[in-house]
């Protein structure tokens, strides 16, 4: 077969270049959210070099598993906890079917609108708060009082829907996990049937795929039908050290990536990055007072102090939020 020399080299810089101009759309489609910089650029190493069969590095599939924080690390968590948001009006709504409340804390201090009183006695006043609000409610109807209130109810500061409030760059960080054969887990404190309620739709994340924080459940026989009744007593709270033994007892493989925002997941990450192979740690911290809200050290919501310090002696990735995200929210995109 006869070949134009001068046609074939043509053909050969056709290739390449079509090659090369696709590589370059390929890597701007990639974390579109994300600026370039050192943050950005470690997660595509990361994974470019787990994912790159025959490398040293190479992790197989099966093996490759992502733990994500919630509250402060897929969306945000100021100036509180989403979910306290929903018990605290859960409150107000059963007060009629609770008068002993009235004279009872934290409950009586919520009724008056006093909640620095309320949760002045720290997580066990959380805890009850949360515990009796959904105590007696079938899962099945905990799901759906959960779903109708995030249908409606806004962040006091910012006016948005809670579920809007996801961060754009990580729902693109998860995206992108997965397309290279990762499986994402949330392990957060919130309460894992609150987060289920909304993880498959805003992170595609599946319910199973969810551990967090859990109360306890009664099995009953309501109308003759079997129920799961939710309790007003913790089963397990699923936070600081707490965390890795629930990736252990839950997923049964430690992650080679972890994500978090505050000193609530500082073992996580200290127990992912110790494993051998490639592993990868990233902290989210909150720098952006005009786009969101600006905290760490000193903070009672999210604080992040001795896990920043941990970050950079360890060398994991600390995003930056203010400088390493072009937007925040999932809304800013539309």
């Amino acid at each position: 077969m006869n070949t134009n020399p001068k046609q074939a080299y043509l053909t050969a810089v056709l290739v390449s270049t079509t090659f090369f101009a696709a590589t370059i759309v390929q890597a701007a489609e990639t974390l579109p959210s994300w600026n370039d910089g050192k943050a950005r650029q470690s997660i595509l190493d990361f994974v470019a070099k787990v994912t790159k069969e025959g490398s040293p590095e190479f992790v197989p599939p099966a093996e490759r598993i992502a733990t994500f924080d919630n509250d402060g690390t897929l969306w945000a968590e100021q100036p509180l906890y989403f979910q306290l948001f929903f018990a605290l009006e859960r409150v107000k709504v059963l007060a009629p079917e609770h008068p002993e409340w009235k004279t009872k804390e934290p409950f009586a201090s919520v009724l008056k609108g006093d909640l620095k009183s309320a949760l002045a006695g720290g997580a066990p006043a959380l805890l009850a708060i949360v515990g009796e609000t959904q105590a007696g409610l079938t899962t099945d109807e905990y799901a759906t009082v959960v779903k109708e209130w995030l249908a409606t109810a806004r962040n006091p500061k910012t006016d948005k829907l809670f579920t809007e409030m996801a961060y754009q760059p990580m729902v693109e960080l998860l995206d992108h996990l997965r397309a290279n054969g990762f499986k994402t887990f949330i392990v957060s404190g919130g309460g894992n049937e609150f987060m289920r309620t909304f993880a498959d739709e805003t992170y595609g994340i599946p319910p199973e795929q969810v551990i967090g924080s859990s109360g306890k459940l009664q099995f009953e026989l309501r109308d003759g039908k079997p129920a799961l009744v939710k309790q007003p007593e913790l089963f397990f709270y699923d936070d600081k050290d707490a965390k890795p033994i629930a990736i252990q007892t839950f997923i049964g493989r430690r992650p080679i990536a972890a994500f978090g925002n505050s000193d609530g997941d500082l073992q996580m990450l200290q127990w992912t990055c110790s494993g051998p192979g490639a592993r990868f740690c990233l902290y989210v911290h909150h720098t952006d007072a005009e786009r969101e809200f600006a905290y760490d050290r000193k903070s009672s919501i999210g604080q992040l102090d001795k896990g920043l310090d941990e970050a950079h002696a360890q060398g994991w990735t600390v995003v930056n939020m203010k400088d390493d995200w072009k937007t925040i929210y999932l809304t800013d995109q539309k």
